[in-house]
């Protein structure tokens, strides 16, 4: 949970459709941001506002250190592939090995089966258990381009409640429960 509008409403509506639902925030830069510019997504602000919506949801919220392996993964990709002239998209590998990766480890080993996310994209089912992706209802808000790169597995154990709204559907649910 990030704190913002997204990750509350996918939050609730778990909730709301009896999963049983912890939040957990990862914190993903070695030291606490320094502006308020920044603090919307690492600092001590935006860990506040996370487990505000948990509290008031009734349920547990967790901060998860990822800041070096974060570092590892994300940043210096990043910087070593913008160096040689390529522009990488740093949210796709995050969701691959740190969201999808790290965290859902780590989900499974508090007794979780699932990780949801506030993005915009959709996963079908099929009967035999395979997982694929879809674009999100909203066009204008789609997400699933940061995730194109997550496994099988990753895909079946991922939750998406926002694929199937638009932002102002989310912000209105939000307006709701507040």
């Amino acid at each position: 949970m990030s704190g913002g509008v997204d990750s509350s409403v996918a939050a609730c509506l778990l909730k709301e459709q009896g999963y049983d639902v912890i939040g957990v925030t990862m914190k993903v830069w070695p030291q606490d941001c320094v502006s308020r510019a920044e603090d919307k997504c690492c600092g001590p602000q935006a860990v506040a506002d996370a487990r505000g919506v948990a509290h008031a949801l009734g349920i547990p919220h967790y901060v998860v250190d990822e800041a070096d392996e974060f570092e590892k993964m994300v940043i210096d990709y990043f910087t070593g592939e913008y160096r040689a002239g390529r522009t990488p998209n740093p949210c796709v590998l995050c969701n691959e090995k740190v969201k999808f990766g790290n965290l859902l480890t780590k989900a499974r080993a508090l007794g979780a089966t699932h990780v949801a996310t506030g993005h915009y994209a959709r996963i079908e089912r099929s009967a035999d258990g395979r997982a694929t992706l879809l674009k999100a209802i909203d066009a204008k808000k789609d997400q699933s381009y940061f995730l194109f790169s997550l496994r099988q597995e990753q895909l079946a154990a991922a939750i998406l409640p926002l694929g199937e709204l638009t932002k102002p559907e989310t912000r209105a649910l939000a307006k709701r429960w507040a």
